[in-house]
């Protein structure tokens, strides 16, 4: 059943097309709402209004049902090409438009729709606009999921769903709006954490590289604190100016403009480019945020004490990383001790295997190809970097060798065309012990090396959970559960029964022979990789807080809801 919601598409003649207004929007490129002057939007995240004829054009099927103007219309499309023109099919008083079609699938791998993705989009849609509400609803499965998204609060909710799981430093965001001709919405609150988080949007689009908007904000909560604390002496002259890294620590802030012309950097739309919007925000936020922080002193003082602290931080992990360069440059090699490096200096060719423990490094040494293979052992659990500052990480131990292997420096002074392999494999047993091992190496690389897995250059290595051998057969592998069903029932239909079979639970990678670890795990030609990837920032913020972050309660909710699906445990 489908609500009809809005205006509806226009259904009369167009006057350049000669056919109805809904159909040239669905057949004729550049025909969107923002190029209708003032009978169109007032802002719009389009480019070139090619958005719905380009679904069309890219569907088996599309049908158009609206209602407008008291009737009912309807059209449909095939491949792009009118099938059946806009035509009244009843009467109605209601308004909107309901949008049916199915991708091509002699265009598209894959016509599988991902139930996660939709709803996180869709949940973000409701927090930037307030009031709107959308529904959502998969029915494919016998249990159909459904889910319904209205915030009244704005971006002041969709900051309170970030922070969630974090302990704050003060308990309402501070909101900040401006309307006008560039309409400016940012929410602001800090936590005790270590990171920032700070999202931004034009036209409800995730601007996930920023852009002027970004560099106005910034530039302005800079000024602002630090003239605050001068002018209540909180801060000396002495002191200096607290750094903007300092500022935002903590800091979890939504920044939503709307801008009419929108200059995007590229189509895919990730930064803005309109230099106006920088002075435009800036200004804004230099006025509301002093007014704020003067209304509000004891919020103001909370945040500049975690200011200052994150400063003094700065300062040691800066001392903690010159002892460090300073120690390296008196040894014999820069590079950590037990880093088996390759040959090749290309680091496109070149990847590191991350191996857990030194059985399994010594293994994996061996058995590597060692032109363009390195391998790096670490022994024992790692630093929980969401529960530490960078001046805990510089001289760690277990993550000082990962630093330096990858070479390019963590938080901001990460240098992404440093890296000195193009593949970063986290190579850890398959038990509860090497999924924490994964886990904490990946929220060190989502907190100080972001842009590695923004690259693409994070992977996990999938060594197998079973082996099948029997004389005279070739030794099998199987990586799953799945997967050794799979084979029990391909082996009893050449007539080899499980009872035949010698079947080898591995524990973990130090069972493995070199050659057994070459030819499953490490062979470029028959191993199983999976690449880390980032498609939501916020998801994946929000992930990392619940299991790394300091908030108990919310963990184990997680941990009681989710344990059904678990498989497999290891104890």
């Amino acid at each position: 059943m489908y609500k009809m919601i809005g205006r509806g598409i226009p259904v009369d003649k167009h006057a350049k097309t000669g056919i109805s207004a809904a159909e040239t929007v669905y057949t004729v490129l550049h025909a969107g709402g923002k190029f209708g002057g003032d009978s169109g939007y007032k802002v719009s995240g389009g480019l070139h209004g090619v958005g719905a004829s380009v679904v069309n054009a890219l569907s088996e099927w599309t049908e158009v049902t609206i209602e407008r103007d008291g009737g009912i219309y309807q059209m449909r499309f095939e491949r792009g090409k009118t099938i059946e023109p806009l035509r009244k099919i009843g009467e109605s008083h209601k308004t909107g438009t309901k949008v049916r079609f199915l991708a091509d699938n002699t265009i598209f791998e894959t016509l599988e729709y991902e139930y996660d993705v939709l709803e996180n989009r869709f949940r973000e849609m409701a927090f930037l606009t307030k009031g709107l509400k959308i529904t959502i609803e998969d029915k494919r499965e016998e249990t159909p999921k459904r889910a319904e998204f209205y915030f009244e609060g704005g971006l002041n909710s969709f900051v309170e769903y970030l922070n969630h799981n974090k302990e704050k430093l003060h308990p309402k965001p501070i909101y900040i709006e401006k309307n006008g001709e560039f309409p400016v919405e940012i929410a602001i609150q800090y936590t005790t954490s270590y990171s920032e988080n700070i999202y931004t949007f034009v036209n409800n689009i995730n601007t996930i590289e920023g852009g002027t908007h970004l560099e106005g904000f910034k530039r302005a909560l800079t000024k602002v604190f630090n003239d605050y604390a001068k002018a209540k002496n909180i801060l000396k002259d002495k002191d200096g100016n607290l750094l903007g890294d300092d500022i935002r620590e903590g800091i979890t802030a939504v920044i939503s403009v709307k801008v009419k012309e929108p200059q995007f950097e590229g189509q895919t739309k990730t930064k803005l480019g309109n230099s106006e919007v920088t002075g435009i925000v800036q200004s804004m936020v230099n006025e509301n945020l002093s007014n704020f922080l003067e209304e509000n002193p004891q919020v103001a003082k909370a945040i500049l004490e975690k200011c200052i602290s994150a400063a003094r931080a700065r300062e040691a992990a800066r001392k903690a990383r010159e002892l460090v360069r300073k120690k390296n440059s008196l040894e014999t090699a820069t590079l950590p001790g037990k880093l088996a490096d390759c040959s090749s200096k290309n680091a496109e060719e070149c990847e590191v295997y991350i191996v857990e423990g030194d059985s399994a490094g010594g293994s994996a040494k061996q058995g590597r190809d060692r032109k363009f293979q390195a391998i790096l052992p670490l022994w024992g659990k790692m630093l929980n970097v969401e529960k530490a500052r960078a001046d805990k990480i510089y001289g760690n131990d277990k993550l000082n060798p990962v630093i330096l292997a990858v070479g390019a420096g963590i938080g901001p002074d990460f240098d992404i065309t440093k890296i000195r392999y193009g593949k970063v494999i986290i190579m850890a047993d398959a038990d509860v012990d090497g999924a924490h091992i994964r886990t904490l190496l990946l929220t060190f690389f989502f907190r100080y090396m972001r842009p590695l897995i923004e690259n693409g250059n994070v992977y996990l290595a999938q060594p197998p959970l079973f082996k099948l051998s029997k004389k005279g057969m070739e030794d099998i592998y199987c990586y799953t559960d799945e997967d050794l069903e799979k084979q029990f029932k391909v082996l009893e239909e050449k007539g080899i029964t499980r009872d035949q079979l010698a079947i080898q639970r591995y524990k973990g990678l130090g069972e493995m022979n070199p050659e057994q670890l070459w030819e499953t795990t490490m062979d470029p030609e028959r191993r199983i990789l999976i690449k880390v990837t980032m498609d939501d920032a916020i998801a994946a913020d929000k992930i990392f807080t619940l299991l790394m972050g300091d908030e108990v309660a919310p963990r184990r909710d997680f941990i009681e809801e989710n344990a059904k699906y678990v498989k497999n445990l290891d104890i």
